[in-house]
């Protein structure tokens, strides 16, 4: 699935049958191990990896805070936090209106003490918030949440908020008592949802039953089941984006597959028949993505290089760590004023940079390194820019102030692998380096080898192959090199380019029985 904005594609979602999105899904699990220095539990749910569950995870949220607003504390923003869903094909356009910099969490009431609240064995009742990423496990929350269309319900919370991107007070306080007359007494939190503003009270009755009806499904196979159990799946993919996405914001939803057509027809009437006319069956001979030039932003998702319209680029590097960042003018030079020129650059990377993070779903600390700037009005122009852009991304994000050395630290919060994790693999050949060993390097790396087989006196004659490339550069470079080394090591030698050989490896076989003993001289 596609989402453009303003003709340009701004998030690329995708699923596949063998790669179940988790994030969502409610089981019931079992308490692995509790750790009180760490403030955390490990819960067996049944997947690879025993989910984290963080004691922060354990406390009740805070009012007026719909899990799509919710911004993760401190300890959460390297690990993420969230809602998803699962899997579908199609494209759509869409137009989004989102606020700047998240609110300041300080004043977040304190975590419990995990060890008083878990104990070794116990069952919990959790909701995944973040899939398995590399070597760490999911993340798991007990603060589970049910989202419909117009309200999320949260069993064990308390109180009825309102969504805070629903800004009036009038209706804010009119939704709020709406709310909280239909709702049955002690039957947990609601939120109000930001596409609820124009909610009625029999769609708001429908839902609230809806909704209490999944709870009471969930508490029955939660009380029959043994842990670990999934309880309850978290909706498709393509459920979970017409449910919080389509809206009046968005012109078009185009679908090219009449089966998934019909699912979003039949789930439209259930949720907001008003919406139906907006959805359209894309019947075109020309593939859906190349009509509007997805495939071709696809195609540059993977590169390093991202170019800037007037000519700068930016260079978008993955490490262990964090993400950096790179802004260079390029062939970009301005005319007389070179600060309007460093700006006018800055702009449009903090621009592009917003929608990389959201397009290339990258989570965790990034680093940008802004082309450096002499006044602090420059440099505060630069970060509204970006903390503007980033107000469209429905990740939670936090932009810091640009350092005197024109970087910005920055964190968004990561929900699933990002797509250069989720649909790359490390090169075999330079295992993820980008780099290989120059010719000259492997022929000094074969000599060794070769000197350390001649000084071992077990093998006599000996059969090297090599990349064409090296062997290349050993005729033209190096003529003499096997006379030189037969005559320090006493060895037959041999050499044989190979075109199935990596550009920086080589293998030496025994002769005449064609034995690899590569392993025992190659340590260096």
């Amino acid at each position: 699935m596609a989402i453009l904005e303003d003709d340009r594609l701004v998030e690329l979602l995708v699923d596949r049958p063998d790669s179940h999105r988790s994030v969502g899904d409610i089981y019931v699990g079992k308490v692995e191990a509790v750790l009180p220095g760490i403030q955390a539990a490990f819960v067996d749910i049944g997947a690879e990896k025993s989910a984290f569950l963080h004691a922060s995870d354990l406390i009740e949220a805070d009012e007026d805070e719909d899990p799509e607003d919710r911004e993760p504390d401190d300890a959460d923003e390297e690990n993420g936090n969230g809602n998803g869903g699962g899997g579908g094909n199609g494209g759509g356009q869409a137009t989004a209106k989102r606020r700047g910099p998240p609110r300041d969490r300080s004043r977040r009431r304190p975590a419990p003490n995990i060890a008083d609240e878990l104990k070794r064995g116990q069952t919990k009742l959790v909701q995944v918030i973040k899939e398995a990423i590399g070597t760490k496990g999911p993340r798991v929350t007990a603060q589970v949440s049910l989202a419909g269309r117009f309200l999320v319900y949260m069993p064990f919370a308390s109180k009825v908020g309102v969504s805070r991107k629903i800004e009036a007070r009038d209706q804010r306080a009119k939704l709020r008592e709406m709310v909280t007359k239909l709702v049955p007494a002690d039957s947990g939190g609601w939120i109000i949802r930001t596409v609820a503003d124009d909610l009625t009270e029999a769609s708001c009755k429908r839902e609230i039953d809806h909704l209490l009806g999944i709870w009471k499904k969930i508490q029955r196979k939660a009380s029959s089941g043994r842990a670990p159990a999934l309880v309850q799946r978290e909706t498709s993919l393509t459920r979970g984006i017409v449910r919080d996405l389509l809206s009046d914001n968005v012109d078009l939803l185009l679908v090219d597959s009449k089966l998934l057509y019909n699912e979003v027809e039949q789930y439209l009437k259930q949720i907001d028949p008003e919406l139906l006319p907006r959805v359209k069956l894309y019947t075109a001979e020309t593939p859906l993505f190349d009509e509007y030039d997805v495939e071709a932003e696809i195609r540059n998702l993977f590169k390093q290089r991202v170019d800037l319209p007037t000519g700068g680029y930016l260079i978008i590097q993955p490490t262990e760590a964090l993400i950096s960042i790179d802004v260079n003018t390029g062939r970009y030079t301005g005319k007389r004023d070179p600060e309007s020129t460093i700006l006018r650059t800055n702009l449009e990377a903090a621009r592009e940079v917003a929608r990389q993070l959201r397009l290339r779903d990258i989570g965790g600390i990034i680093v940008v390194d802004f082309i450096d700037m002499e006044t602090r009005s420059n440099r505060d122009k630069v970060l509204q820019e970006l903390r503007t852009n980033l107000g469209r991304d429905r990740a939670r994000t936090r932009a810091f102030a640009v350092s005197e050395l024109g970087l910005v630290e920055m964190t968004r919060q990561r929900v699933r692998p990002s797509l250069w994790q989720s649909m790359t693999i490390e090169c075999p050949t330079c295992s993820g380096t980008g780099r290989v060993f120059r010719p000259e390097v492997v022929v000094r790396r074969m000599e060794r080898s070769l000197k350390r087989a001649g000084a071992d006196h077990k093998e006599r004659q000996l059969s090297v192959r090599l990349h064409p490339e090296v062997a290349l550069y050993l005729v033209e470079q190096e003529p003499n090199f096997l006379r030189q080394l037969e005559k320090q090591t006493g060895l037959e030698l041999e050499v044989r380019d190979d075109p199935m050989m990596r550009l920086d490896e080589f293998r030496m076989m025994a002769r005449p029985a064609g034995r690899d003993v590569t392993e025992q001289y190659a340590v260096a």
